[in-house]
C-alpha cells in the first residue's frame, strides 16, 4: 500500500510540474482537455472541456448531466482525458483514464457560485445537446432568465454538476525527434495495486 501511495503521489507531482510548465510556456489554455466517453453500444464520443479542479481524488469538470456526455457517463461511468501541451519541452501529452463519479452537491454549489453571472444564466438557458430550431430561441430563453433572476443570486440548476474522473491509468508522453518519444505509464489494477512502467513509443 505504501508503494501504491508513493506511485500515485509521484504521478500527481509529475502532472503538477507539467501543468506549471504549460503555464510558463504560454499554452493558450493549459486546462483544456479532451474528454472521451462511450455509449452502452460502444459508440465513442470526444469533446474538449476545461479542467476545474484536481487533487488525489481525481480530475473534475462540469457539465449538464442530461447532455450527451453527462448521459453517457451516467450509463457507462468510465472516461478518458487527454491534455496536449505542444509548447512544453518537445511536446507533452498526459492521458488519464478511470471511473467517473458525480461530485458532492456542496462542491458543485461552490464552483457554480464562483462562475460569472452570464455563465450561470447560460447553464439554465441551455438544454445541452438537444436540437435548437434557431439561435433566437436560445437568446429569448436567456432574456427570460435574466428577468426571472434579476436582483438575486442565480442558483445551480438541479441537473448541472461536476464529474470527477478517478484515475487508474496516467500516462506521460514526452515528444522527441524522429518520433522516438518517451512514455511512462502509471497503472492501478482492480485491487488497488499500482505499478510504473515504460512503454515503447
Amino acid at each position: 500500500m505504501t508503494a501504491t501511495i508513493a506511485l500515485l503521489s509521484e504521478a500527481l507531482t509529475t502532472f503538477a510540474t507539467l501543468f506549471d510548465e504549460a503555464q510558463a510556456a504560454g499554452e493558450p489554455d493549459r486546462t483544456a482537455m479532451t474528454v472521451a466517453t462511450a455509449a452502452l453500444d460502444g459508440r465513442p464520443s470526444a469533446r474538449t472541456v476545461l479542467l476545474k479542479a484536481w487533487d488525489a481524488r481525481g480530475f473534475v469538470f462540469y457539465t449538464h448531466l442530461d447532455g450527451r456526455k453527462g448521459r453517457e457517463l451516467q450509463e457507462n461511468p468510465q472516461a478518458a482525458l487527454l491534455f496536449h501541451w505542444p509548447r512544453v519541452r518537445q511536446g507533452v501529452q498526459v492521458r488519464i483514464e478511470g471511473p467517473v463519479v458525480i461530485v458532492a452537491d456542496d462542491e458543485a454549489d461552490a464552483y457554480f457560485a464562483s462562475r460569472p453571472r452570464g455563465s450561470q444564466l447560460g447553464a439554465w438557458a441551455s438544454k445541452q445537446s438537444e436540437e435548437l430550431d434557431a439561435r433566437a430561441t436560445f437568446e429569448r430563453r436567456l432574456e427570460a432568465l435574466e428577468r426571472e433572476f434579476a436582483g438575486r443570486e442565480v442558483p445551480r440548476p438541479p441537473r448541472w454538476s461536476g464529474l470527477r474522473v478517478r484515475p487508474d491509468r496516467i500516462e506521460f508522453w514526452y515528444g522527441a525527434q524522429y518520433r522516438l518519444h518517451e512514455r511512462w505509464l502509471y497503472e492501478c489494477d482492480v485491487t488497488g495495486d499500482c505499478r510504473k512502467r515504460m512503454l515503447y513509443p
